[in-house]
């Protein structure tokens, strides 16, 4: 078989896998307490949360910040993260979900395809699962659409947002716990205790009192956004998503019209 049509065979079975995708979704059902960190940590529904992240009328910065922190949370499962096979629940991305990121995922070698990460926060939420990278993209990014100024702050061991407001004040917003820190970050080396005892009130066991205790005393690096945090990924992942259509028709049409070139001078020699 000549290499155009194995060209229009590639590009017809990647239009075939595109289409079988959009009657796939790529959340799984099988959130059993024994794949998850916390117990009874289910994320809600994707539409459901969606609507939740909407602003809500005479809702100020800080509530809105605050309120969508506890969404997010809530909209995401934090599971066993590198404990199960990577197709489980879907951290390898499906082949019917975005090829390119699929095969980068098979057979790049590279850890951060393999379990893969989403930049556009739309798909993380209907993915349903993630740590707390992934929770502080999806709250930067919703910040980013009410026009609220905000950083994401890497501590070692975590991801948080740092958000400031129009009234000077700024606050951390951990969107993988569900907690509002009412503290800046110039604070928080003082504060660490008060702090951590943010996540005691809000459910959290003693370990975890004492591991934000310890953390938010470390030193922290800033990022102006998931464009800078990921910087590579986020582009690549735009790339992928926008060529994946035209990609295989492009491939089947460049095919056939050489085929039928080739075909015309034939009967023309003929």
């Amino acid at each position: 078989m000549s290499f155009h049509y194995l060209t229009l065979l590639a590009g017809t079975l990647l239009l075939v896998v595109n289409l079988y995708g959009l009657n796939k979704e790529i959340r799984v059902d099988d959130f059993h307490n024994e794949y998850l960190l916390f117990p009874n940590d289910q994320p809600t529904d994707f539409n459901s949360t969606s609507l939740e992240l909407l602003r809500r009328e005479n809702e100020n910065d800080i509530e809105f910040a605050s309120r969508i922190t506890n969404v997010i949370a809530r909209g995401m499962a934090h599971i066993k993260w590198i404990v199960y096979p990577e197709e489980k629940f879907n951290q390898l991305v499906p082949i019917w979900e975005n090829y390119f990121l699929y095969f980068m995922g098979k057979f790049s070698g590279i850890p951060e395809y393999e379990r893969y990460h989403f930049a556009n926060y739309h798909r993380s939420l209907e993915r349903g699962i993630g740590i707390c990278g992934d929770a502080s993209m999806v709250i930067s990014q919703v910040l980013n659409e009410q026009g609220i100024s905000n950083k994401i702050i890497t501590f070692p061991g975590h991801v948080v947002v740092a958000a400031s407001f129009k009234n000077g004040k700024q606050y951390i917003f951990d969107a993988d716990y569900g907690v509002t820190i009412p503290f800046s970050l110039q604070e928080f080396p003082s504060k660490s205790s008060e702090i951590a005892k943010l996540y005691s009130e809000a459910g959290y066991p003693l370990r975890d009192f004492v591991l934000f205790q310890r953390i938010y005393k470390e030193n922290y690096n800033q990022w102006d956004g998931v464009e800078h945090f990921i910087t590579k990924k986020y582009y690549f992942e735009k790339f992928a998503y926008w060529l994946k259509w035209p990609f295989p028709i492009l491939m089947m049409f460049f095919s056939l019209v050489y085929l039928f070139k080739i075909k015309r001078t034939k009967n023309h020699t003929n």
